[in-house]
């Protein structure tokens, strides 16, 4: 059953979606080449906590950490661990808070330093699927053209969408329904209507689609080795269009994003250590 929310709910939400983002600016600020994943997600805790929320990833079906991070080939669900961060690796970080009782959920894949242009370009193209994704997400329209917007941008560019996860609604609970697929034909499935929150997450690679489960049972890679990016934003369906509850600010061009203090701030734009949502 898909929960619509009130407006109460969605602007509870967006509160939510604040310290989501402050969060994941935080990540980005302190992610360099030496820094261990395991101090990453001490760090978003800690933030986390210190401002009255839970990070929702803690404890969900046993996970044991704030962050989900997945460096390159790796495409979510990471375990952070001793890793430490390279020069030129690609970091993607997954975050959910509970805020009074409400779940905002964000996730961004950011450059260590100077990165390929190719991976760049894989960065981009996340991020353009992530936009075209979102402007789908239209009182009346049918939930499939979000996930058809999402794999025309993706495989127009040449990189593969990952067709065995989904995005997922929000709000409530950490995962609602509907799922969210990130590929198929437009015009199909439930009738978008007002109150919907979703969570609209394209997971792509610059490779091959196919993943596989780590022996940890959560960390999920990409068959081939190839790069992988991960974007999302939660999303509520309005009368007045989407509105994006986990919104960045515009930050420089060399430095991390600083992350709105109101929801529906306009996105950010990616920096040369770190590419952001735009």
């Amino acid at each position: 059953m898909i929960i619509r929310k009130s407006p109460q709910e969605i602007e509870g939400m967006a509160k939510a979606g604040v310290l989501v983002a402050e969060t994941l600016a935080l990540c980005a600020e302190h992610l360099e080449p030496g820094i261990s994943m395991l101090e990453l997600d001490r760090i978003a805790e800690e933030h986390i906590v210190a401002h009255g929320g839970v990070p929702t990833s803690k404890g969900y079906k046993g996970f044991p950490a704030a962050l989900c991070i997945s460096p390159n080939s790796m495409v979510v669900h990471g375990i952070p661990n001793e890793y430490t961060a390279k020069e030129g690796d690609l970091i993607s970080v997954d975050l959910g808070v509970t805020l009074d009782g409400l779940v905002a959920d964000s996730a961004v894949t950011l450059g260590v330093g100077e990165i390929d242009p190719e991976a760049q370009r894989l960065l981009d193209v996340c991020q353009e699927a992530l936009a075209a994704g979102i402007e789908q997400a239209q009182v009346g329209n049918r939930l499939s053209d979000i996930s058809h917007a999402v794999q025309s941008v993706v495989e127009e560019a040449g990189f593969a969408v990952v067709r065995a996860l989904v995005g997922h609604g929000v709000g409530r609970s950490y995962h609602e329904d509907p799922q969210i697929p990130n590929y198929g034909p437009p015009g199909r499935g439930p009738l978008l209507q007002e109150g919907m929150t979703l969570a609209i997450e394209p997971m792509i690679t610059a490779g091959a689609p196919d993943v596989y489960v780590h022996d940890d049972e959560w960390s999920i890679s990409s068959v081939d080795e190839s790069l992988a990016a991960h974007f999302e934003h939660t999303v509520a369906l309005t009368a007045d269009g989407p509105r994006i509850l986990t919104k960045w600010l515009e930050a420089s061009a060399a430095k991390p994003p600083t992350p709105g203090r109101e929801a529906g701030s306009p996105p950010a734009t990616p920096g040369a250590g770190a590419a952001l949502l735009r």
